[in-house]
C-alpha cells in the first residue's frame, strides 16, 4: 500500500506558508486498509521530525515537528502498512515557508509623484537593475497596495493573477513568494513591476467606492538567492506613469495604448513608512487562467459587431490583430443580448446607486503598426458577448475569451440520461469557477461581493464539486476580520460598502451571518480536518453570543411565547429572499416590522445545534453542554411561534422545508410536513417557490421522506420558476433569479449565481447518493427512470467514489467503487443494506 495524492493544508507542495504546523494529507492506494503510517520529515538534509508508526488508518496528521521557520523548506515522506501489517514504498511531498519573521530588508515604496487623489492615474511601472553573484534556490518575495504584475528579465515572473489577491488590506495585506531561480541569471538582471489599482483604490461594489482602502499605490518586494538578498524595493528604484496602462479598474475596465510600450521617462520613488504588522503569508491558491473559448463575430439586428465566446464566464478578453498605429478597438463585454437580439448590459446595470462610472466592463485599446496581442492586466468581467466597436479592419482578427479563477481542481462529474440536467450539472459549476475569483462572491458583474449568505447556500455542494477548500478557508478569515466586537458577522467579507446608516443597518442577518458556522461545518464533513473548527471556533462563538443577546429582547406580538429568550425576533433579515413570486422590498418592509422570526429562530437552532456537536469534536464539553441547551430552547420557540403543536400551516415551501431539513419537528411531524408540501408542488403545477435559503434543501426534503417523484418533476419542470427553465432558454450558467431572461427576452438581475446550482449537490448526494459525513461513506442512490440512467464520481478528499445505475427491464443495476482504506454502507431503494469494510472496492448489484 502506498499514499497518493499527498498534500500540504489541503494544497500540492505550497510555497509561502504562514501555517508553521500545516496539516499533512493523502490517499491510500494499491491495498485494502490502511492499519498504520509512518512520516518523516527533514529539511537542508537533515531530519527534524518523524511520528514513528502510528497505528491509525486516518489518512492525515498535522506536522509535529519544531515549528517551522522563515523560508525553511521541509520534505515529508509518508509510509503506510496495509492490512497485512506490510509496508509500502514511501511517498514525498514537500512545503516552504514565507517570509513570517519579519526580516524585511525592503521598504514600502511609492511609485507615483504627488497628484490628485480623486484623479485616476495611468498605471504604474517600477523597474530596478540589480547583480547577482548566484542562482541558487531565488525567491521572489512580493506585495503591493494595489495589484502587481512583475517580469524578470523579460519573462513573467508569477502566472498568479490579480496578485496580492482581495483582502481588508487596513488589517491583512498577503505576501506571495515564488520561486525564480529559472529567471535570474548570474551577472546583471532587471525586476520591473507593474502597478494597477485592483480592489484597493478601484471601484469596489455595486456603488462602485474609489479609493476604498487606500488612495496610494506602493510596493514590497525583496529578491533573495543562495541566502543573500540580491534586490528589494528601496529609495533606489525608478518609476514612471508614462506606460501603456492609461486607465485600470476591476469594474470599469483598462484603456491601453500600445504606441507607449517602450518608457523613455522615469523619476524617482518615495519611501513610504506602511509597516509590515499587517503583512502575512498565503495559505491559499493563487488565480489562474484558465479555459480559453474562441469568439465568433456576428452583427446584431442594429447593426453592430458582437462577439460571441458561447459561454457566460468571469474573466478577460484577449485580441490579435493586425492594424495601424492609432487605430482603436474598444470592446464592452455583457453576458447576454436583449429581446431584440442586441448587446445589452442593463441586467447589471446599477443605475444611479454608482456614482463612479458604473460597471461598463470596457476596454480602449490604441493600437501600434503591425501585429497586436493583447490582454487586460487589471481588470475582470462577467460576459459571454463582447460588442466590438473599432476603425480597423478585423478579417482576420482573433478575439479570445480567458476563463480566471482560483486554482481548484474539478472533483465532481456527473451525467444521466437528460442532457438539459447534465447541463444544469455544467452551468454550476460554471458558476463556481465564475464567482471563486480568490474569494467567493455572488457575480462577477454587478457586485462582485463576498456574500456570507451565497456562500452558506453552496458550500456543501461547492465541496462536491471542486477542490475549494484553500479559497473557502481564505474568505472565513476574511470573515473574521470583519466581524465586530460584539460578535456581529459583516453580510460581505471582505468590506465594500459605503459603512452608511443603511448599510450597517442591514448588517448581521439571520443564514448570512451564520455561513460563519456553516461554511466551517460543510469543509469539515468533506475533509474531516478540525483545525478548519479550531480556526475559526472563536468567530463562530462570538457570532452565536451576538444571536443569543439579540433573542433577549422580544417584541410586543411573541411576548406570551414561554421560550422567547430563544426566539430571535429582533434585528434586520433578509429572511427567505427572492422567492419567486414575492416582491423583495415587500419582504425587507416585512422583515423590518416583525423581525422574521421563522427564519432567524430556525438558523438560531440550526446554529447552536451544530456548534454543540463542533464543541464536542473539540473537546469542549462545557461549551457543548451549553449551546445544546441553547439548540433545545431555540426548537422550542421555534415551535411555539411558528407551528402549532408541530403542525405548520403555511402557503409557503420554504416554511416545510425549512422545518423539515433543520431538525425543528419529530419524525412523524416532518413527514406530515413533507407529505404536505408535496401536495403543494403538486397544486403548484411541480413549480417551486422557495427563495435562496430553503432551496438548497428543497429536494433533500422530498426525497428523504418518500417524495422522490416530486422531487425528480420538480428537477425536470421547464418552465418558470425552475431549474431547466433557465437552460431551456440557452443559459450556460446558473441566474440569480429563476426568470433571468423573460418569455419575452426581456433581462434581469445577474446571470451568473450560484446559488440556486446547489441543487448539484442533490444530483450527487441523493440521485447518485454519495455522502461523505465526518469520514463516514454513505452511497444511498435514489434512482428514477425519469432520467433513465445516472452517474456520478467525486474525487474525494478520502479518495475516487463512484455511483452508477441504469435500469434493466425491471431491475435497477447499480455500480459503485469504493476507494481504498474507507469503510462504506450501501443502501438499496429496495431498504437492504450492504456494509463493506475498508478497501477498494467495485460492485455491481441489482435490485
Amino acid at each position: 500500500m502506498r499514499a497518493i495524492s499527498l498534500r500540504t493544508e489541503h494544497m500540492i507542495n505550497p510555497l509561502g506558508l504562514q501555517t508553521a504546523n500545516p496539516t499533512l494529507s493523502w490517499n491510500c492506494a494499491g491495498g485494502t486498509a490502511q492499519t498504520a503510517y509512518q512520516i518523516t520529515a527533514s529539511s537542508g538534509g537533515n531530519t527534524v521530525w518523524d511520528s514513528g508508526r502510528v497505528a491509525s488508518s486516518r489518512m492525515s496528521a498535522r506536522y509535529g515537528g519544531p515549528a517551522a521557520g522563515a523560508r525553511q523548506q521541509i520534505e515529508w515522506r509518508v509510509t503506510l502498512w496495509d492490512e497485512n501489517g506490510t509496508p509500502g514504498q514511501p511517498e514525498s511531498a514537500w512545503f516552504e515557508m514565507g517570509l513570517t519573521d519579519g526580516s524585511w530588508q525592503a521598504k514600502w515604496i511609492d511609485p507615483e509623484l504627488p497628484h490628485d487623489a480623486n484623479t485616476r492615474q495611468p498605471a504604474s511601472v517600477l523597474r530596478k537593475t540589480f547583480f547577482a553573484n548566484t542562482t541558487e534556490n531565488a525567491r521572489l518575495y512580493i506585495t503591493c497596495h494595489g495589484l502587481y504584475k512583475a517580469t524578470l528579465n523579460g519573462a513573467a515572473a508569477h502566472s498568479f493573477v490579480y496578485a496580492p489577491g482581495t483582502d481588508d488590506y487596513r488589517k491583512r495585506v498577503q505576501v506571495q513568494v515564488y520561486d525564480v531561480t529559472g529567471l535570474l541569471r548570474p551577472g546583471e538582471n532587471e525586476l520591473i513591476v507593474t502597478l494597477g489599482d485592483g480592489w484597493y483604490r478601484g471601484n469596489n461594489g455595486v456603488d462602485g467606492l474609489y479609493n476604498y482602502y487606500g488612495s496610494d499605490l506602493a510596493l514590497l518586494c525583496q529578491l533573495e538567492a543562495g541566502g543573500q538578498v540580491l534586490c528589494c524595493s528601496d529609495g533606489n528604484w525608478e518609476a514612471s506613469q508614462s506606460g501603456p496602462v492609461r486607465l485600470n479598474d476591476m469594474e470599469k475596465g483598462e484603456q491601453y495604448d500600445a504606441r507607449m510600450e517602450k518608457i523613455c521617462d522615469w523619476h524617482g520613488v518615495t519611501v513610504r513608512d506602511h509597516g509590515y504588522d499587517a503583512l502575512c503569508c498565503s495559505d491559499s491558491v493563487p488565480v489562474l487562467e484558465q479555459e480559453r473559448f474562441p469568439g465568433k463575430l456576428l452583427k446584431t439586428p442594429n447593426g453592430e459587431t458582437v462577439i460571441d465566446f458561447g459561454q457566460n464566464l468571469a474573466g478577460y478578453t484577449e485580441l490579435r490583430v493586425h492594424a495601424k498605429a492609432g487605430q482603436k478597438i474598444t470592446l464592452w463585454h455583457g453576458e447576454t443580448l436583449d429581446e431584440h437580439g442586441n448587446f445589452t448590459q442593463s441586467n447589471f446595470d446599477p443605475g444611479e446607486r454608482n456614482k463612479n462610472g458604473g460597471i461598463p466592463q470596457r476596454i480602449d485599446y490604441i493600437c501600434k503598426d503591425g501585429l497586436n496581442v493583447y490582454k487586460p492586466s487589471f481588470s475582470y468581467f462577467g460576459f459571454r458577448y463582447a460588442k466590438v466597436e473599432t476603425d480597423a479592419d478585423l478579417s482576420d482578427a482573433a478575439f479570445t475569451a480567458i476563463a480566471v479563477y482560483s486554482e481548484m481542481l474539478q472533483t465532481g462529474f456527473f451525467s444521466c440520461g437528460n442532457e438539459y440536467v447534465n447541463r444544469l450539472f455544467l452551468n454550476t459549476l460554471w458558476s463556481m469557477r465564475s464567482n471563486f475569483c480568490d474569494i467567493p462572491t455572488d457575480c462577477p458583474t454587478r457586485e462582485r461581493a463576498g456574500w456570507t449568505g451565497d456562500a452558506a447556500a453552496f458550500a456543501p455542494t461547492g465541496v462536491y464539486l471542486a477542490d475549494c477548500y484553500p479559497v473557502l478557508r481564505k474568505w472565513l478569515a476574511e470573515c473574521r476580520l470583519a466581524q465586530g466586537e460584539d460578535g456581529l458577522v459583516a453580510n460581505i467579507a471582505p468590506p465594500n460598502n459605503s459603512g452608511s446608516f443603511i448599510s450597517n443597518l442591514l448588517q448581521g442577518s439571520s443564514g448570512w451571518g451564520d455561513a460563519c458556522i456553516l461554511v466551517p461545518w460543510a469543509l469539515y464533513e468533506a475533509y474531516g480536518d478540525r483545525a478548519i473548527l479550531e480556526e475559526n471556533y472563536e468567530m463562530m462563538t462570538k457570532w452565536l453570543s451576538f444571536v443569543e443577546k439579540r433573542a433577549q429582547k422580544t417584541r410586543i406580538q411573541n411576548l406570551l411565547n414561554p421560550y422567547r429568550k430563544y426566539l430571535v425576533d429582533k434585528g434586520f433579515h433578509f429572511g427567505e429572499w427572492l422567492e419567486p413570486d414575492v416582491s423583495s422590498m415587500d419582504t425587507m418592509k416585512k422583515n423590518m416590522m416583525t423581525g422574521a422570526p421563522e427564519v432567524a429562530t430556525a438558523y438560531y437552532c440550526k446554529s447552536a445545534g451544530l456548534l454543540t456537536r463542533i464543541a464536542e469534536i473539540l473537546g469542549k464539553s462545557e461549551d457543548a453542554q451549553k449551546y445544546g441547551a441553547i439548540a433545545d430552547g431555540a426548537r422550542n420557540a421555534y415551535r411555539y411561534t411558528s407551528t402549532k403543536d408541530g403542525a405548520i400551516s403555511s402557503k409557503r415551501q420554504a416554511e416545510y422545508v425549512r422545518p423539515i431539513a433543520f431538525g425543528l419537528l419529530d419524525e412523524e411531524e416532518s413527514q406530515i410536513a413533507a407529505d404536505r408540501l408535496a401536495a403543494m408542488i403538486a397544486a403548484n403545477d411541480y413549480h417551486l417557490n422557495t427563495g435562496f435559503l430553503s432551496t438548497p434543501f428543497l429536494c433533500r426534503v422530498l426525497s428523504d421522506h418518500g417524495h422522490a417523484d416530486t422531487a425528480y418533476r420538480l428537477l425536470l419542470q421547464d418552465t418558470a420558476p425552475s431549474w431547466l427553465y433557465p437552460v431551456k432558454h440557452g443559459a450556460t450558467t446558473v441566474w440569480e433569479s429563476w426568470d433571468g431572461v423573460r418569455e419575452d427576452g426581456t433581462v434581469h438581475d445577474s446571470l451568473n449565481h450560484y446559488s440556486y446550482g446547489a441543487v448539484s449537490g442533490w444530483l450527487m448526494g441523493d440521485v447518485c447518493g454519495i455522502r461523505l459525513s465526518e469520514g463516514k461513506l454513505t452511497i444511498a442512490p435514489k434512482p428514477s427512470r425519469a432520467l433513465a440512467h445516472a452517474e456520478a464520481k467525486w474525487l474525494s478528499p478520502v479518495g475516487i467514489i463512484e455511483s452508477k445505475w441504469h435500469y434493466e427491464q425491471q431491475q435497477v443495476v447499480f455500480e459503485v467503487t469504493i476507494p481504498a482504506n474507507v469503510a462504506a454502507e450501501i443502501r438499496l431503494p429496495n431498504g437492504n443494506t450492504v456494509e463493506v469494510k475498508p478497501g477498494f472496492h467495485v460492485f455491481s448489484i441489482k435490485a
